[in-house]
């Protein structure tokens, strides 16, 4: 009757295997961190040519910019996890419905 305890493998996880499981559970977050890396690099790149614009006002189109990228990444995301979850569902469900018979 005694099942046996299962044993588990811990070990320290490196930057690089953290970032690769969390872009296996959560791909659109590369997606995130990629649009984060393009819109510093765009505002570098736009600060420096941003003519008689202050810089108050140049960060804040910056910070719309950012923020949008980041709001679009979470959108995508959200709605392919909803399509996996609740349209993508594969033909197991209906088996797992049916009752085994004894």
């Amino acid at each position: 009757m005694s099942q046996e305890k299962p044993t588990y493998d811990y070990h320290e996880e490196s930057q690089g295997e953290k970032l690769a499981r969390k872009s296996k559970e959560s791909p659109f977050m590369v997606i995130g961190i990629a649009g984060l890396a393009a819109a510093c690099g765009y505002g570098a790149y736009a600060y420096k040519r941003r003519g008689a614009m202050s810089t108050s006002v140049f960060l804040m189109q910056f910070r719309v910019i950012a923020q949008g990228t980041a709001v679009g990444a979470l959108t995508a995301g959200m709605i392919y996890t909803i399509y996996n979850n609740h349209f993508n569902k594969k033909g197991n469900v209906a088996i797992a419905a049916i009752p085994k018979p004894n």
